[in-house]
């Protein structure tokens, strides 16, 4: 199978990803009309239990990655067979106990929830997908670990077209028999991409497993110790940022009416915040994720083989990445907020304001989360978590002192998010140069995509008022600028020396 490199394999990953999100953006638009708000709040209450349990099982690939990545370095071909083996061994009967759980204990859950009873359809639907979220999970955590980002890439495709297809065509057929039913339609999308990703991936295994060189068969020690040690850390910090996101959504609109404002305007500016401002800055962090899921196995080759020299390289690259997404995704968003929002919400700004200040968030988020997938590459596994914990208390701190203060409202949630992520990736960046003893120039990872950045800002600012002087068209204009942007800011890192050619093709990322 072939290899690629930390930047060839989070452009893939990224590329698929967002285009994946942007899937999943506009399954909104056709199934709002279809069921409206009414539906969309049946449908929404199983789906953030759905995502918790993704979020969950989200150790898996990168416990995974990084064990292939250590043993596939080593040459060691039954260690990697095992290891996936094993997992799915584990991964399945988890996923139909969950999905036994949740069929068998709906209404009981329902109930307990305090959701509307009419969830139950949407929840019945969605109680079949975790079986192949851990199919899905494991699968990509192999191809990860084996260096290859296209295979995870294209099945994120696959899985948010099936979703997205299925989802508004059974909420369509669905509709007469009333807006329950249909919003349980919606949910059966998701657990039609669940079945294609799984399919789309199992199909692939079977091709790539035949250039395996065949060996005698021998039976070595269980992996499932060496695999849990690594999952299970990386899930509860997934699962404390699931958590933290269900504590902000009692603990904002509450503090809101403290505020002074009306249970109705509380519903409102949270909905702008999580509705629209957040679903923006996720955009630019699929690219994050994309990078976290690219270099734990890439990391964990060169930290488990002492090579030294690769590991500085590569480390420092992780950063100069970190700064490349995230510097101009900021600037972006902070400059372009109400173009941008008008354009993805057909002309409905409201919230733009909320976006600017969010935008701020960006670059520590995305450090937050390469310093974890750092961590876990150096078997540090619990380090970032109770780093994530210190910023979470720091969040709900602050957002619950300032949302209450009628001058800030809303915008203390804003607050907490940025110093609780500034507080992580401080603490994160600690460990991570304590660990590695690793040290590298400010201004190739630091200033220089700063001022391609800024350079990149000016011009896109420009850009886009000239054209929209021109045209009076928000949307030509916005899509312009963001060309404009893209096409400068890649020839100002090459310019800059930020990257070089030999760091795109791979020539320092590969063995």
């Amino acid at each position: 199978m072939k290899r690629q490199s930390l930047i060839k394999g989070t452009m893939i990953l990224g590329a698929a990803t967002i285009f994946a999100r942007f899937l999943g953006l506009f399954f909104r638009i056709p199934l709002q009309a279809l069921i409206g708000d009414q539906g969309m709040g049946y449908y929404q209450m199983s789906y953030p239990l759905y995502m918790t349990f993704v979020a969950l099982a989200s150790g898996v690939p990168i416990a995974m990655s990084k064990l292939i990545a250590e043993f596939n370095a080593k040459n060691d071909v039954h260690a990697v067979k095992q290891i996936l083996k094993e997992t799915l061994m584990i991964m399945i009967p988890i996923g139909a106990v969950a999905s036994m759980i949740m069929l068998f204990f709906s209404k009981g859950i329902i109930t307990a929830l305090k959701w509307d009873s009419k969830s139950y359809y949407s929840f019945m639907v969605i109680s079949i997908a975790p079986i192949f979220v851990c199919i899905m999970c494991t699968l990509r955590g192999f191809f990860q670990g084996m260096q290859n980002m296209t295979y995870t890439g294209i099945s994120q495709i696959v899985e948010q077209i099936g979703r997205v297809v299925c989802g508004v065509l059974f909420a369509y057929l669905l509709v007469p028999k009333g807006i329950e039913y249909a919003a349980g339609g919606a949910a059966f999308g998701t657990v039609v991409g669940g079945m294609l990703g799984s399919l789309y991936l199992m199909i692939n295994y079977i091709r790539v497993r035949k250039e395996f060189p065949k060996l005698p068969r021998k039976r070595g020690n269980s992996m499932i110790p060496l695999i849990a040690q690594a999952a299970l850390p990386v899930s509860i910090g997934a699962a404390v940022g699931t958590i933290m996101s269900l504590i902000d959504s009692v603990v904002v609109p509450q503090r809101l009416l403290v505020a002074g404002y009306s249970a109705q305007d509380s519903a409102v500016l949270y909905g702008q915040l999580t509705g629209k401002a957040v679903t923006l800055q996720n955009i630019p962090l699929a690219v994050s994720m994309a990078l976290c899921a690219a270099l734990v196995p890439i990391v964990s080759e060169a930290y488990a083989t002492f090579r030294t020299v690769e590991l500085k390289r590569r480390v420092e690259m992780v950063y100069k990445l970190s700064f490349v997404i995230g510097i101009p995704s900021f600037l972006g968003l902070y400059f372009l907020a109400k173009p941008i929002m008008a354009l993805v919400f057909m002309k409905d700004v409201a919230g733009f304001e909320i976006l600017k200040f969010l935008s701020i968030s960006i670059p520590f988020i995305i450090i937050t989360q390469t310093t974890t997938s750092l961590l876990q590459s150096c078997g540090r596994y619990m380090l970032p978590v109770y780093n994530l914990g210190v910023g979470c208390i720091v969040k709900v701190i602050l957002s619950y002192v300032f949302v209450a203060q009628s001058n800030v409202n809303i915008y203390g949630a804003v607050i907490g998010t940025i110093f609780g992520y500034i507080t992580t990736a401080l603490l994160n960046y600690i460990q991570v140069s304590k660990i590695l003893k690793i040290k590298f120039s400010l201004l190739e990872v630091l200033l220089k995509p700063l001022m391609a950045s800024l350079i990149m800002i000016i011009l896109v600012v420009f850009s886009y008022n000239n054209v929209y002087n021109y045209t009076m068209s928000n949307g030509i204009s916005c899509l312009v600028s963001i060309i404009v942007g893209v096409a400068v800011f890649s020839v100002l890192i090459i310019i800059l020396g930020v990257f070089s050619m030999e760091d795109i093709r791979g020539k320092f990322m590969r063995h």
